[in-house]
């Protein structure tokens, strides 16, 4: 078979031989070398933006440094400013990899990588999947995944899904009948791995379960499940094994940067230490040591397009006692988990559907800067939000049309502007919660 899956990215300027290679050499270096390594990129990475990226030049307010922990922490709220506003000097939305955050933290924001950075992401995909005998090029996929549902949206995705070897099944209806048809698929075709939204996959373990069936026995050629986006919690995970037969390896990552942490064939949840530093900060931004909790924040070590520096994504985590700088261990994530939304067509979705309506929504003008949805009733949802000016009917409509195509019509929805929004007590915003 064609590696037809490296040759589409190549085609399409994401130098995926190249990334791949680097990978490696870095995956290979002893314990010295790693750490000469990673101090070498920071400090190469920082100078780039600091004498070729002006947002960054301003949020550090200098173009040199001297200690790393001087830096500042960036969030995602001084992100909310337009694309163009943000990249290094060189590089134009048209060089670059643009797309949008899901917003399933609720603040959502467009970013880029340069083209390089891109494709390392790549390759650290293709680097950990291997672990488990997948093969982007050759090994199929059942993907529990959205899909945009405007034509050109959803025939890009399609495209997208015939070049990556990989069957989509759509988790914006996930009622029993739906999950019977999915059934279905598995029983004709030779899927290799499952790779999608952990509460999406754990609703359908949950239909096997009453059809007291196990998904391996049905589809033989069904080697490992990646499950993603969500929080995995151990009762889940233990259905999972159960009910799909094989073994479910847990995936946490951002669009914004890469793989964050992958489970390694030995049970830990292995940090990407190769393109990504990693660290647990206190709420003073001071460095906490290995096994105490607090804010992930993350540096991407290659992105030359965008700055990513000491970026706190949202999320609370702990790395392990026996973690290293070479190879990081994540302990705990805080987090990261979606209600589901129960409609009154009997009809169920992830929350993280609305990340396909934000998407279809959110403009490049930083208006919205946050907004959670909350489940008030079977039919009636509130939405709170954030910005600069309160949205128009014109937006609202927009809103309301996309909801209506991702979940159902004739839902019920209120609107709701505020100064700041109600956060756990963790500081969390869950972008989506049901009252039911």
């Amino acid at each position: 078979m064609l590696p037809i899956f490296d040759l589409t990215l190549q085609i399409n300027g994401y130098p995926i031989k190249e990334a791949k290679a680097e990978l490696n050499k870095i995956s290979s270096f002893s314990e010295k070398e790693y750490n000469t390594f990673i101090e070498t990129q920071k400090t190469a990475i920082v100078n780039y933006h600091l004498q070729n990226n002006p947002f960054y030049q301003s949020l550090v307010g200098k173009k040199t440094f001297e200690k790393w922990d001087d830096l500042p922490v960036l969030n995602k709220t001084n992100l909310q400013i337009p694309i163009s506003e943000r990249l290094s000097e060189g590089y134009t939305s048209k060089s670059v990899y643009i797309n949008k955050t899901s917003g399933s933290s609720g603040t959502p924001f467009i970013f880029a990588k340069d083209k390089y950075c891109h494709a390392l992401t790549w390759a650290s995909y293709v680097y950990r999947f291997g672990w488990f005998g997948i093969d982007f090029n050759t090994s199929y996929q059942a993907r529990f995944y959205g899909i945009p549902l405007d034509f050109i949206g959803n025939k890009i995705e399609r495209l997208k899904d015939f070049l990556s070897n990989r069957f989509r099944f759509p988790i914006f209806d996930l009622s029993d009948a739906v999950l019977e048809k999915f059934l279905r698929k598995f029983k004709t075709r030779k899927f290799d791995y499952i790779n999608g939204y952990t509460s999406s996959i754990v609703l359908f373990a949950k239909f096997l379960q009453k059809k007291n069936i196990v998904l391996k026995d049905i589809c033989p050629t069904l080697k490992v499940c990646m499950a993603t986006s969500e929080m995995l919690f151990e009762d889940d995970k233990i259905l999972l094994e159960k009910q799909l037969g094989i073994p479910i390896v847990n995936e946490y990552g951002a669009s914004e940067l890469d793989l964050i942490a992958f489970q390694n064939p030995d049970g830990e949840w292995q940090v990407n230490a190769e393109t990504l530093y990693i660290e647990i900060l206190d709420e003073n931004d001071l460095v906490l040591e290995y096994g105490k909790e607090g804010r992930i924040v993350i540096t991407s070590l290659f992105n030359k397009a965008h700055p990513f520096i000491r970026y706190d994504i949202g999320d609370i985590g702990i790395l392990d006692e026996k973690s290293t700088l070479q190879k990081p261990i994540l302990k705990q994530l805080v987090g990261r988990t979606n209600d589901i939304v129960h409609l009154p067509s009997g009809k169920k979705s992830p929350g993280l559907t609305f990340y396909y309506v934000t998407k279809s929504i959110i403009e490049d003008d930083g208006n919205v800067k946050e907004f959670i949805i909350k489940q008030t009733k079977i039919n009636t949802f509130e939405i709170e939000y954030v910005s600069d000016s309160e949205l128009n009917s014109d937006q609202i409509q927009k809103i309301e049309y996309a909801i209506a195509q991702y979940l159902e019509p004739n839902l019920i929805f209120s609107y709701n502007r505020k100064n700041t929004l109600e956060r756990a007590n963790r500081g969390k915003l869950k972008q989506f919660k049901s009252m039911l």
